[in-house]
C-alpha cells in the first residue's frame, strides 16, 4: 500500500500525517527509532507490507503474512517521566481495541502487558521502545502488529493466535482499519496527554479478564504465582502474593499461566 492510500480521507491532524510506507524492511521499529532520533515530528508512521526481523516483546520474532496485515510503528514525544512510560503500552491498546470495534463491530479484550484478544485469542501485539535523555524521556515509538486477513497461521500458533477476518467471517478493509487506528490514537493521546496518562488504567481495566484471576509468572528465573489485584498508576501489574502484594512491570516478566 501507499502513503496515499493508508492517508486518504485520514481524520487525525497528526498522527498518520506523514506515513513511510515499506514493501519490506527489518522492523518498522528499527526504522521509526532511526527518523525519531532525526528528529521526525510525533505521529510520524512507519509501515511495511512484510518484516524480515520483525519481533514482539523480549526479542520474540513477530511473523505475518505480508499484504494480509498491519504492521506500522508510531513516533511519540509524550510529556512523561520515564517511570510512567509503561502506561504508553495500555494507551496504545485502548486506541486500537476502540479503533477495531468500532470498525468490525468485535469485542476486543485487552491482556497485559501487550496483547489484545477476540475470544482468547491474540490477534494484536504492541513493542514499546524509546529513548531516555538527562532522565527524561526524548521520544517513543510504539510497534503495532495486527492480524487482519490472514487466514492460517503455523500449527504452533493455531490454538492460540486468530485474525479479524476468522473472527468476524469477511475480509476487513485494511487501509480504512489503519485510518481508524490513527483516530482513534490521536483522540486518546490529545485526552490523556500530558500529565494525565495515569486516566487510562480504568480505560484498560474494562477491557480484561485478568482480574482477580491466578497468575503465575516468571521474574528473571523465579516463578511467582499469585492473584491479580489491579494496574498501577504507572502501567505495572498489581499481583497478591501469597506473604505480600507487588507491582510486576514488563521489562521484567513474563507470563507463563492465566
Amino acid at each position: 500500500m501507499t502513503e496515499e492510500t493508508l492517508r486518504q480521507g485520514i481524520k487525525a491532524r497528526q498522527f498518520g500525517r506523514k506515513v513511510y510506507t515499506f514493501e519490506t524492511i527489518d522492523s518498522t521499529n528499527n526504522c521509526a527509532k532511526a527518523l525519531a532520533g532525526c528528529f521526525a515530528q510525533e505521529g510520524t508512521v512507519v509501515f511495511a507490507e512484510h518484516q524480515s526481523a520483525g519481533r514482539g516483546r523480549l526479542g520474540r520474532a513477530w511473523e505475518a503474512n505480508p499484504n494480509e496485515n498491519l504492521m506500522f510503528s508510531v513516533i511519540l514525544r509524550p510529556s512523561l517521566s520515564p517511570e510512567a512510560v509503561n502506561l504508553l503500552p495500555l494507551y496504545a491498546a485502548v486506541a486500537v481495541a476502540s479503533a477495531v470495534e468500532k470498525t468490525t463491530g468485535l469485542r476486543v479484550q485487552c491482556k497485559w502487558p501487550n496483547d489484545l484478544l477476540i475470544d482468547g485469542k491474540k490477534f494484536a501485539g504492541i513493542l514499546l521502545e524509546g529513548s531516555l535523555k538527562q532522565s527524561s524521556v526524548e521520544y517513543v515509538v510504539i510497534g503495532i502488529g495486527i492480524n487482519v486477513n490472514q487466514m492460517e497461521f503455523p500449527p504452533t500458533l493455531m490454538q492460540k493466535a486468530t485474525s479479524l477476518r476468522l473472527s468476524l467471517g469477511r475480509e476487513i478493509d485494511r487501509p480504512a482499519l489503519f485510518r481508524e487506528v490513527m483516530n482513534s490514537m490521536e483522540q486518546y493521546h490529545n485526552t490523556l496527554s500530558p500529565s494525565k496518562f495515569s486516566a487510562v488504567v480504568p480505560l484498560w481495566t474494562t477491557r480484561t479478564q485478568m482480574l482477580n484471576r491466578q497468575i503465575s509468572v516468571d521474574q528473571q528465573g523465579s516463578v511467582l504465582s499469585g492473584i491479580v489485584r489491579g494496574i498501577s498508576p504507572e502501567g505495572g501489574l498489581v499481583v497478591a502474593l501469597p506473604d505480600k502484594e507487588q507491582t510486576l512491570f514488563a521489562g521484567d516478566v513474563t507470563i507463563l499461566d492465566l
